[in-house]
């Protein structure tokens, strides 16, 4: 199983919600086996400049692939572009069942 984890921190205030609704659209793609996106609790002060998570789950890295390569998500990218500050992602192979 491959994990696909993105934090988001985004320009403005406001468009906290835009951006969310906006990656959300990453969730009508097929390939995925879980999909979500999520406002960062902010719980740990460490972490507070990370609006949003984006996470994934994929059956191996050709999903993970196929996923990526789907025209929403390029649409979605060029969209939640000019509204972010940050992106980080990581993909990795789980080893939990």
């Amino acid at each position: 199983m491959i994990r696909h984890i993105v934090f988001f921190s985004v320009k403005a205030d406001q468009d906290v919600e835009d951006v969310c609704r906006r990656l959300r659209a990453l969730a009508t793609i097929p390939h995925s086996e879980c999909f979500e996106v999520v406002a960062n609790s902010k719980v740990d002060p460490m972490c507070d400049r990370i609006d949003l998570v984006v996470y994934g789950e994929f059956r191996d890295e050709a999903a993970l692939a196929a996923f990526k390569a789907h025209p929403t998500y390029d649409a979605t990218t060029q969209e939640v572009r000019p509204l972010r500050e940050m992106r980080y992602s990581a993909d990795f192979t789980s080893t939990i069942g």
